[in-house]
């Protein structure tokens, strides 16, 4: 089943039909075993027809996003070791990121509060300050306050490779600035845990010319998802759940960059398809 946050409620698509629920976001979606509660709850909300659902979907569609922080991993595919160590090869960094992916402990780091997140149809930002910037499709996990996996759903984790390039610590600010971050368009709740032969789809698009496509699948990926997530709650709490986004492998070639106007297309088997346009700050 999906849930959509919406400016005019929420909705939960279950069997190709919609239902209404009138809930607190935050409370709704931080419980134990979501799929259960809301296998009872549809019976509750008022049905609406697919049309209406639709034009809900269509312009009044937000985030699936509360209060909740956004933390992301890196370095979780061979894939991204690689074009993180190419991307700092000249600067004396390229070591430090076989080591994580070789290492027990993996990378952690926050990504965004949700005013900086931005939905499906929304536009994400380049930084100004940066030569080089490239979206990253990932897994994106809600976790709730016990630290138990409720939920998936689509993260664009925007990256300045130029800047982290430079300097290892210089993550923050190649990560973490307004619309750095896209999550949609829903949350994924499912009964038994997102399988492995999961597929995960890039395309970039300028002027209508397919500029980028790329696909993998979970299995690619070295970390398991309950691993991620016991050491992001290690010795932290988040009292409304988190976010995680768990990494990637898609990464386009060294000599692309995203330009205003590109237009970043993801898709994860079984959650759906998010869309975001690319800006830049102060021009729209």
């Amino acid at each position: 089943m999906k849930l959509y946050k919406t400016g005019q409620g929420i909705l939960l698509q279950f069997k190709e039909e919609y239902y209404v629920l009138q809930h607190d976001w935050d409370k709704l979606i931080n419980r134990d075993n979501l799929y259960a509660f809301l296998l009872e709850e549809y019976l509750s909300g008022k049905k609406i027809t697919t049309t209406q659902a639709e034009e809900w979907l269509r312009e009044y569609l937000l985030p699936p996003i509360g209060s909740q922080e956004v933390w992301a991993a890196g370095v979780t595919y061979l894939r991204s070791r690689d074009a993180r160590m190419e991307e700092s090869k000249d600067t004396g960094g390229a070591d430090c990121y076989s080591r994580v992916y070789e290492a027990e402990r993996p990378e952690l780091f926050f990504k965004a509060l949700p005013h900086r997140v931005v939905g499906h149809l929304q536009s994400v930002y380049i930084r100004k300050d940066s030569a080089w910037n490239v979206p990253e499709p990932e897994l994106a996990l809600y976790i709730n306050s016990a630290g138990a996996i409720q939920a998936y759903t689509i993260g664009n984790d925007m990256s300045s490779r130029s800047i982290e390039g430079e300097n290892p610590l210089y993550l923050p600010q190649a990560k973490v600035y307004d619309k750095s971050a896209g999550l949609g368009p829903c949350l994924y709740i499912s009964e038994q845990p997102i399988p492995i032969e999961t597929g995960i789809h890039m395309t970039i698009h300028r002027n209508e010319v397919k500029m980028y496509e790329g696909n993998t699948t979970l299995k690619q990926m070295k970390r398991l998802l309950p691993e991620l997530v016991s050491y992001l709650y290690r010795e932290t709490d988040f009292a409304t759940g988190s976010f995680l986004m768990t990494g990637t492998c898609l990464v386009p070639p060294a000599d692309f960059t995203l330009q205003a106007n590109d237009v970043v297309t993801i898709s994860i088997d079984s959650i759906g398809t998010l869309v975001n346009y690319v800006a830049v700050k102060g021009s729209i």
